[in-house]
């Protein structure tokens, strides 16, 4: 029977063409490795050429430098730069201007312009000037995490001397660590800047899913702070960013180990350039004084101080967020396992008691979750950066108008047939909808049994570090030298991968020719080859045993946290109580008191307004029954404005004053606010048309429902128009209004699209 197959010729065709498969796919396989070869050296090449340089970035934009931060009173590394705009693209300088701050989490700056799709390239597109807040390697001895504030300032002042011609505050965007740092800095310097936008940035250290956050366990592990003053102290006062960016690879051993080079290797032809862009940046490991870094796990990672209104500045004052007064943008993501949306967005119940304790602060929050995006997906994923940051960036101006309170940020798709789509350009609408703190606690955040463990890390953090300081650090300071630092630095394997398959090693200095001759002879294995099939399950196999492994770890380390610091006896030596364990900013409440004395000052004023305050108040009575704010009803306005030019004179101070007050008289006595807009119309009849008011109000969409009940009484309030405008208006209906748009809509519900892109509106 044996021998019948043996002859058979099908069977021996089968075993021809396997032969010639398993053939192909060796040569392939082959050609493959020395090209992976070369572009390990191509990596350890680019690493030594950026580290030589004398301030090395990953920005994908030309820039110029405004200030070096290193000629302050106070020097630290940081600078500022101006982005120079691509030619294709026209800023305006008269606009709003973006100022990204980067991260100093162990790598180097840039991350938030690597390329055109990116919080600098969607700034830029929106027509905003653009600066970057970057760092050099090396720290300036004895700079501190304060003056690093201090020089942000001078550089986000320097930004707005530099644009007189707008007459509100910059943007500020910090990313990851930036996102703290630049609330700090808002909390301390309240007039300082504009709507902020915090992205992957922790700030309630504490917060997280079981099962799913482990890496907020961290410093319980090691037993708190003391291990990063003791690797500062061996570092000679100089603590090697490249341990920060190995916490990060520890989280995802499947992707560090194999998937990482796995996925360049198996598609070498096309992922080559991807791979070795990321690496620039992700390998250009930077270095944080020891105090520095001291601050960020003392104060923040381990003591969770900054919402608690516990972190102290050298003169004293400490810093308390609920007095920062700009707008405020979280952008987080569920797929963030660094800082995961309960800890972006939980310190909001930490500040705040209630909802009204949030509107008496006269502070607005808007937050957007992304469903997928990992903690670097945030910042340079392209596809975040078309459709989160893109829309984020081109409505500030209209986050800095929103009523105080929490919002959350929707982006949907934009369909094409509807309503003044033209008001919104790119592919997807914004809306911003009212949310409560409730939404934020729904989110999952800690349980108190969670808060009394992160206490009792707290207090045993304190301890050991006095331990530490006291006892050990004097040796360790002795024994510490900045020639066997740099020795340790160079060693760490983080950086050794790079520079051992550069050309600095010999063995490597034939490997450019060997792929020059792959490339010219490549023959590259057909898609179908059950051997790549087979490749393909054998990574699938890896994976799954390296992830497997990360959950057993990761299970094993949270069981371990919990018992040891959930130990009764533990918390109950260390003085940690439910009372204790989660201490929160006195009085939650503040301001409401003071709100609800100014309401008798409010009502008194609830007539004393014109017509065009008048309209606006109309405007927001309806509107609020929508309970969401769309982005094209903004643009409506905006363009109601380039028209008729009637808020000539009003500054977006100004404005910003005039919505926060007739939304606190509608909140607090709508009927009364209401009725004042028919005596007022009455007497003094607006310039503003109610067809002007008709065309904002439904350019997200007709009025329905309250929306369209609340139109319809306000619509009772406004004067007939008179005869000259009612000829007027409909000449430019006529010439405006497609003939078949408006006869099947009810009248509160009617459009008028127009052919005006967004991005040529006035920015007034």
């Amino acid at each position: 029977m044996s021998s019948y197959f043996a002859e058979s010729p099908g069977h021996a065709a089968a075993a021809k063409s396997l032969g010639a498969e398993l053939a192909g796919y060796l040569v392939d396989a082959a050609q493959r490795n020395v090209l992976m070869l070369d572009v390990l050296r191509r990596r350890g090449d680019n690493y030594l050429d950026h580290m030589a340089m004398a301030a090395p970035n990953v920005l994908g934009f030309d820039f110029e430098v405004v200030m070096d931060g290193r000629t302050l009173p106070r020097p630290v590394n940081y600078g500022l730069v101006r982005i120079v705009a691509p030619a294709a693209i026209r800023t305006d300088e008269a606009s709003r201007p973006f100022i990204v701050v980067d991260p100093r989490a162990g790598h180097g700056p840039g991350i938030g312009g690597m390329k055109p799709d990116s919080e600098i390239g969607a700034a830029l597109a929106a027509g905003h000037p653009c600066y970057f807040i970057g760092f050099l390697p090396n720290p300036v001895k004895g700079q501190t995490i304060e003056d690093v504030g201090c020089a942000e300032a001078a550089f986000i002042e320097a930004v707005t001397r530099r644009h007189p011609g707008y007459s509100g505050k910059p943007c500020v965007i910090g990313n990851c660590q930036a996102g703290w740092a630049v609330l700090g800095l808002a909390a301390a310097h309240p007039d300082l800047m504009g709507p902020i936008m915090v992205a992957g940035a922790p700030l309630a250290y504490w917060n997280g899913k079981d099962g799913l956050n482990p890496m907020r366990y961290s410093g319980g592990m090691l037993g708190g702070s003391w291990l990063a003053s003791f690797a500062g102290d061996l570092g000679a006062g100089i603590f090697d960013g490249a341990y920060l960016v190995q916490n990060f690879e520890k989280l995802n051993p499947a992707n560090t180990w194999w998937t990482k080079l796995y996925d360049v290797w198996s598609k070498v032809d096309t992922e080559a350039e991807r791979f070795l862009s990321f690496e620039k940046w992700w390998g250009g490991h930077v270095l944080l004084n020891r105090e520095e870094i001291e601050f960020i796990v003392e104060e923040l990672f381990v003591g969770n101080k900054l919402t608690k209104g516990e972190v102290a500045l050298s003169s004293g004052k400490q810093l308390d967020l609920r007095e920062v007064m700009s707008p405020i943008v979280v952008f987080c993501s569920w797929g963030d396992n660094i800082t995961p949306p309960q800890q972006a967005l939980g310190w909001i119940t930490d500040l705040y008691a209630s909802d009204l304790a949030l509107i008496a602060a006269e502070q607005t929050i808007v937050y957007t979750i992304h469903p997928q995006a990992g903690h670097l997906g945030v910042f340079v994923s392209s596809s975040v950066a078309r459709k989160e940051h893109t829309e984020l960036a081109e409505n500030m101006d209209l986050i800095d108008i929103l009523p105080p309170g929490l919002w959350e940020a929707v982006i949907s798709p934009r369909e094409q047939d509807q309503g003044y789509a033209d008001l919104a350009s790119g592919d997807y609408v914004l809306r911003f909808e009212a949310r409560s703190l409730d939404d934020i606690r729904a989110l999952g955040l800690n349980t108190a049994e969670d808060d009394r463990r992160f206490a009792t890390v707290a207090k045993l953090s304190e301890i050991n570090a006095d331990l530490y300081k006291t006892w050990l650090r004097p040796a360790v300071r002795a024994l510490a030298s900045e020639p066997v630092a740099e020795m340790e630095r160079r060693l760490n394997p983080l950086r050794s991968q790079f520079e051992i398959f550069s050309h600095n090693n010999p063995l490597m200095r034939g490997v450019a020719g060997w792929a020059d001759q792959v490339r010219a002879n490549r023959r590259p294995v057909d898609p179908d080859n059950p051997f790549l099939a087979w490749q393909q399950i054998v990574s699938q196999n890896i994976v799954a045993s390296l992830d497997l492994f990360r959950d057993i770890r990761d299970t094993a380390t949270e069981l371990i946290f919990k018992q040891v610091y959930g130990s009764p006896a533990l918390q109950a030596a260390l003085g940690v109580t439910d009372e204790t364990a989660r201490p929160v900013p006195a009085d939650r409440e503040r301001g409401v008191a003071a709100l609800e004395a100014g309401l008798a000052g409010l009502r008194q004023r609830v007539s004393d307004i014109g017509p065009e305050i008048a309209v606006l108040r109309a405007a927001m009575y309806v509107l609020a029954g929508r309970r969401s704010i769309d982005e094209r009803i903004f643009a409506a306005l905006r363009r109601l404005h380039g028209q008729h030019q009637r808020l000539d004179g009003m500054t977006l101070r100004q404005f910003k004053a005039h919505v926060r007050e007739q939304f606190f008289m509608l909140r607090f006595d709508m009927e009364a606010a209401v009725e004042a807009i028919g005596a007022v119309l009455r007497n003094r009849p607006p310039q503003i048309s109610l067809d002007d008011i008709r065309e904002v109000l439904t350019a997200a969409g007709p009025l329905e429902g309250e929306a369209l009940d609340r139109f319809e009484r306000i619509s009772r309030m406004f004067p007939e128009p008179s005869p000259a405008h009612e000829t007027t208006a409909g000449a430019d209906s006529a010439r405006q209004r497609p003939t078949d748009a408006v006869s099947s809509r009810p009248a509160a519900a009617r459009t008028v699209p127009r052919q005006t892109s967004r991005r040529t509106l006035s920015k007034k």
